[in-house]
C-alpha cells in the first residue's frame, strides 16, 4: 500500500528493508563513541574517545561489513536488540522511532543533505578523539554525546520534531 508517507513513517522498524533500515543511521557517529558504566549505580558515562574504526572526519565504521570481526563487543543493533539498549544517543534516529517521535529536520532523509547533522552540531565531527590517541577512558568523559543540541531542537515550535508537514 502506497500512502505517501516517507517509509519510516508508514513501517515499524521490523517492516523495513536492509536498506531503510541502514538509511535511518544519520552518520553521526554518536554511538560509535566509547561509554563507560559505573559497576555500582549502573550509571552511563560517555566519553569523547571514538571506536578504532570510526574515520572522526566522515563519522563512518572505516570497516562496516566486518566490524564484528575486528571489534567483538561492537554491536549490531536489529529492532529486537533495540528494547534492551539503554547508551542510543537521544538524537538517534532508531532510538527516536521506537519511541514514537519522528526524525527531526537535520536528518538527511529530512534534509536530503547529510551535512545538517554537522550544521546541528549532532554530528561527532570535530569532537571526538581517536581511540589510539586517549589513553584511559575515564579521562575523557563528557555530557555532550548524551544531549541534544541547542541547533538540532525543531525549527518550528508547531512541529515538535522540526519537520513541517
Amino acid at each position: 500500500m502506497v500512502t505517501g508517507e516517507p517509509f519510516w513513517r508508514s513501517k515499524t522498524l521490523g517492516e523495513m528493508t536492509r536498506a531503510e533500515w541502514e538509511s535511518l543511521c544519520d552518520g553521526c557517529g554518536r554511538c560509535c563513541l566509547h561509554k563507560l558504566r559505573d559497576e555500582d549505580s549502573g550509571e552511563l558515562g560517555w566519553t569523547n574517545v571514538a571506536c578504532r574504526l570510526l574515520d572522526t572526519q566522515t563519522c563512518r565504521c572505516t570497516d562496516y561489513a566486518n566490524r564484528k570481526a575486528r571489534v567483538p563487543d561492537c554491536v549490531k543493533l536489529t529492532p529486537k536488540r533495540l528494547a534492551g539498549i539503554d547508551w542510543l544517543p537521544p538524537t538517534c534516529a532508531y532510538r527516536l522511532l521506537a519511541e514514537g517521535r519522528d526524525l527531526p529536520w537535520w536528518h538527511p532523509l529530512v534534509s536530503g543533505n547529510p551535512e545538517t547533522v554537522v550544521q546541528a552540531g549532532v554530528s561527532v565531527r570535530g569532537k571526538a578523539i581517536r581511540e589510539r590517541e586517549a589513553g584511559a577512558l575515564e579521562h575523557h568523559l563528557v555530557a555532550w554525546p548524551g544531549r541534544i543540541p541547542r541547533a538540532a531542537r525543531p525549527l518550528n515550535p508547531l512541529h515538535p520534531e522540526g519537520n513541517a508537514s
